[in-house]
């Protein structure tokens, strides 16, 4: 009897038959690919991924030994011998299917390079001595036809057809390590305990119900710009029924977008069966806020908010590193989620690098986007050294997996696949596909705010002017920045004054903004200094704003917080765009404030739709067409990891993950006690049974986010330490000296040593 997972009982009557977990797995990775057509490719790597416990050394593993054993390989090799007499198109998915199984528990591999533990030196090695031949007469391959019938696949170009490839073989892992993983946990605990969500089709009518309510409780046509919501709510929800794909909605800041967006959603998922919604967000910061507003008109346990402030699993960086008893049972508590909510609330960072990430936690939620609605917001905020990969991503998603995609945002980005050379093809196919109701009209109707610019103004300055009233925001680049005025202007004595920034962890952002918006609405003093975080879907309305000069979508993006709900008249609404010569912006946004200086002349009004396309005009231009030659939208370059031909698929799946980071700044997580919910979940962390993805769930609202040698400073020091069971290791950084932190700025960290690195941090 050969098994896959074991217990204490030396009786072993609890242990798992291999045969029962192969075919398990190979069953629920089958229903997980049904949705994008790839259920047999997914059964058969169920099937195979642990051929390599048909050994008498792995059964001794099981047993006790502490002798190391790889057995992710055999399947891989087993397979792709299978295959050398089948057709070409089942080889080259056979190719894709062996990654898979290779990678189930450390990652998907490179097949070739420098890179740990690659694809060929793992088969080069493999003897298949060992492997008793029982399997045979246990399991039975299928590898007839594997191909899936997608309605797009590339027959012209070699390039994108090795990207449509590789994309498929990270959605078959997807599959297999998702199935694994529940069949694992259903083994040790006896049933799933991962939460279970109802299915958006059975409960679709009910959301759509709560939303029509919710709606007509707050239609009020009394201003012109909740008529024009309405309206624009109203052209949006009737084109639900339009065929699924691509599509923009171009609505200025203010215009109730996010919930037009919500309704769009749910008509449109009815109207084509899709499984589930999901809303990929610029910031981590407005998570809470954009989830609390869906829980709001749709009720309770429909919304699974999905940060990536903790990395809640660590994966081994060799094969043989996950095969041991304690291993398998530690899958438990690494479980991550998958995404099986009717409706996601993520950051864009964690939607797009899961896209093209290699770790099982980061894959194994990805078969579920499949027959999704997605609705990217802020979508002018894709980094564009990443614009390529991302945009061939979206477009496999709409392609070949079922997805509906919304590109929406106040300042649409020029990604039409028109606006680019045909020999750069980086654009989306989104001719006629414009929810929003004229989208120039509309801007021109909406109308709340007159720009102002003012040149170069220091603190002092700054300062002056926001005490001349009683209430007034002020957003800047940096933190650095932000903390410097906030403190300069308490020393001014300046009544109602606010820090708002990332150095203050979300929780307390939340308490904040609520008592900000209670003193706007009482006429009280309020006078908020924030970074950028404060620009996107931040729902204030002040009378005056100040922005450090940057580029025009985000100035754009700070004029939705003047005269938001358009009550007092133009003239007097000022937004204010400002030089800070002592504090100057990072490369990144004194780039784009450059692109806005060379297209200002040409439009009378900044804000209209015809001058934000022609900024992105300028961004893309100074990125290619020369730009793209030279990589600039595909930084190293990605697409030039994935190749086809001779009968070979070759992706470097590792090191695509590696590179395609969207943050840069290399910051990491510190935890805050700052209430008892914290501290409980802290606790925690000492408990062995409770899953680490849970607690980190739990703790995502406390983190602040510092540079790394901030925080090994603070480690050095005592100020913070790891107080969890050696099975969490270094996840959890917890911050020991309070006094460290404070609600009103967040946590203190200066050292002239890392000053520079903070200077680029919003």
């Amino acid at each position: 009897m050969y098994y896959a997972h074991s217990t204490d009982n030396v009786g072993r009557a609890d242990w798992q038959v291999l045969s029962e977990h192969l075919e398990a797995v190979a069953s629920l990775a089958e229903s997980f690919g049904t949705r994008a057509d790839i259920g047999r490719a997914a059964r058969l790597a169920g099937l195979l991924h642990d051929l390599g416990k048909y050994t008498p050394r792995f059964q001794a593993r099981l047993a006790g030994s502490r002798q190391s054993v790889d057995h992710s390989t055999a399947g891989a090799a087993t397979l792709l011998e299978l295959a050398k007499t089948a057709r070409p198109d089942v080889r080259l998915i056979a190719q894709l299917i062996a990654y898979a199984i290779a990678g189930h528990h450390a990652g998907l591999p490179d097949k070739e390079g420098d890179s740990l533990s690659t694809l060929s030196e793992r088969l080069e090695g493999f003897s298949g001595a060992n492997l008793d031949p029982v399997w045979k007469a246990e399991i039975t391959p299928d590898l007839g036809d594997l191909l899936p019938g997608f309605p797009r696949w590339e027959t012209k170009d070699k390039r994108r057809a090795a990207f449509q490839l590789g994309f498929l073989g990270r959605m078959i892992f997807s599959c297999l390590v998702d199935a694994d993983f529940k069949d694992t946990e259903k083994h040790y605990r006896g049933s799933l305990v991962a939460r279970e969500w109802p299915r958006l089709p059975a409960i679709l009518p009910d959301l759509i119900a709560r939303f029509d309510a919710h709606m007509a409780g707050k239609r009020d046509t009394s201003t012109q710009v909740n008529a024009l919501r309405a309206q624009v709510l109203d052209q949006v929800r009737g084109r639900a029924g339009d065929t699924a794909g691509l599509f923009t909605l171009t609505v200025p800041t203010g215009g109730g977008k996010t919930l037009a967006s919500l309704g769009f959603a749910l008509d449109h998922a009815k109207a084509h069966g899709l499984e589930r919604i999901i809303f990929g967000i610029p910031f981590s910061s407005i998570i809470e806020q954009t989830a609390e507003i869906f829980r709001d008109v749709l009720g309770s346990g429909i919304v699974l908010e999905h940060h990536s402030a903790i990395e809640e699993e660590r994966e081994p960086r060799r094969a043989d590193d996950a095969d041991s008893k304690k291993a398998d049972k530690d899958k438990l508590k690494l479980a991550m989620e998958d995404w099986a909510a009717p409706v996601v609330v993520t950051t864009n960072v964690q939607f797009f690098e899961s896209l093209f990430a290699a770790r099982t936690s980061r894959c194994r939620k990805l078969h579920n986007i499949a027959g999704s609605v997605i609705i990217l917001d802020e979508a002018q905020t894709l980094p564009r050294q990443l614009l390529t990969p991302a945009v061939w991503a979206l477009r496999e998603l709409a392609d070949n997996y079922g997805c509906s995609i919304v590109l929406c945002t106040a300042t649409q980005p020029a990604l039409d696949e028109r606006k680019f050379p045909a020999s750069h093809p980086v654009g989306l196919p989104l001719a006629g596909r414009e929810l929003a109701p004229d989208p120039t009209k509309l801007a021109s109707r909406l109308e709340r705010v007159r720009l102002v610019h003012a040149g170069v103004m220091d603190d002092a300055k700054v300062v002056a002017e926001l005490g001349e009233i009683p209430q007034g925001l002020v957003i800047v680049n940096s933190r650095k920045h932000a903390l410097a005025l906030y403190r300069n202007a308490q020393q001014s004595g300046l009544e109602g004054v606010v820090h708002l920034s990332t150095r203050q962890y979300a929780a307390d952002r939340r308490v904040i903004l609520a008592k900000v918006r209670e003193r706007l609405r009482e006429g009280a003093p309020c006078r908020v200094i924030a970074t950028s975080l404060v620009e996107a879907g931040v729902d204030v309305d002040f009378p005056r704003v100040w922005r450090a000069e940057a580029g025009l979508d985000q100035i754009a993006q700070a004029a939705g917080r003047c005269n938001r709900e358009g009550r007092r008249p133009v003239k007097d609404s000022l937004v204010t765009i400002f030089q800070a010569p002592d504090n100057p912006p990072p490369p990144e946004i004194e780039g784009l404030a450059s692109d806005m200086a060379r297209m200002a002349h040409k439009h009378e009004d900044l804000l209209s739709p015809a001058a934000i396309e022609d900024f992105f005009g300028e961004v893309y231009w100074r990125v290619g067409p020369e730009g793209l030659d030279r990589g600039r939208t595909d930084r190293e370059p990605i697409l030039d990891k994935f190749s086809v031909g001779g009968g070979s698929v070759d992706v470097a799946y590792r090191t695509v993950a590696e590179n395609f980071r969207m943050i840069e700044s290399g910051m990491l997580p510190v935890i805050v006690a700052g209430d008892e919910a914290a501290a409980g979940s802290i606790r925690k962390l000492a408990i062995e049974n409770i899953p680490t993805g849970t607690i980190a769930r739990e703790l995502q609202t406390y983190v602040v986010q510092v540079p790394p040698k901030a925080r090994a400073l603070l480690i050095a020091n005592g100020h913070v330490k790891f107080e969890q069971i050696e099975l969490r290791a270094d996840q959890f950084a917890v911050l020991q000296t309070r006094s460290l932190y404070k609600p009103d700025v967040g946590l203190l960290w200066e050292d002239a040593d890392y000053l520079g690195l903070e200077n680029g941090i919003v």
